[in-house]
């Protein structure tokens, strides 16, 4: 994930090989999705665009993912189902930065700010009773619930936000931000001039919000294709590539 803007998340000389690479041989390389991607880069600095000043931005994800169904992914990495005192792979030091690292200094860059620093933080709530998921079982007293934020600081305040918010069942932590949409939304906060809030609320006739999300992921990247192609050798980002617009996609019902 961290390819999605990869300069002063992974050092330098794990850059500079893939570079080399891709302009020897004449080749693109851009690693986008939802979130990452689209969710916090196209669309708040297309918002940014439009503001007069601009005091924070702040991107955030606000899902259910009780769906989601990778035993894998929810127990082993993000440590749902797993004791409170035991911290999972996601939240050792430093992975929150590197995995979503790459949306701050995006966003940042867009701005045409320097970040001071990058720091995290998180938040886990026990399940209060046992119940199920698509991944497995969830005991009483393990890990239901998460909050995270990546903080970019300018002068020791946070500029750009990336934040989750992630349940595994609706009623779980209520007093935490909520979804604009049953099971889960994505939020863009501005705060400035002027100042805006929009949810982007997605939806599939083949499944619920998560999968609607696995497909809005895939198709970013594959409908960016042609640009990339065109693009100059090199690791590619959104803040160079034009606009992708879904030439091609239209299908009457």
């Amino acid at each position: 994930m961290f390819l999605q803007y990869p300069w002063q998340v992974i050092p330098d000389e794990i850059i500079k090989p893939l570079q080399d690479a891709a302009r020897a041989g004449n080749s693109s390389l851009y690693v986008n999705g939802i979130d990452p991607g689209f969710a916090n880069d196209l669309l708040p600095m297309a918002l940014a665009g439009t503001c007069e000043s601009i005091e924070q931005i702040r991107c955030m994800e606000i899902v259910d993912y009780a769906t989601y169904d990778s035993a894998v992914v929810m127990f082993d990495v993000m440590g749902f189902g797993k004791p409170m005192d035991q911290i999972p792979m996601l939240l050792q030091p430093g992975v929150l930065s590197l995995a979503w690292g790459s949306v701050v200094r995006q966003l940042a860059a867009g701005l045409g700010i320097s970040l001071d620093g990058v720091e995290e933080m998180y938040v886990r709530e026990p399940a209060p009773e046992a119940f199920n998921i698509a991944s497995g079982h969830i005991p009483k007293g393990s890990a239901a619930a998460l909050r995270f934020e990546v903080l970019g600081l300018v002068d020791g305040v946070p500029a750009v936000v990336l934040e989750h918010v992630t349940r595994l069942r609706a009623d779980l932590c209520p007093e935490w931000p909520q979804p604009a949409q049953p099971g889960g939304s994505y939020r863009i906060e501005i705060s400035g001039e002027p100042c805006y809030a929009m949810d982007i609320c997605l939806s599939s006739r083949h499944g619920d919000h998560n999968h609607a999300g696995l497909v809005a992921t895939a198709m970013r990247i594959v409908n960016a294709i042609p640009a990339v192609v065109a693009a100059e050798p090199g690791i590619r980002t959104t803040l160079d590539l034009p606009l992708i617009t879904g030439e091609g996609r239209y299908a009457a019902a």
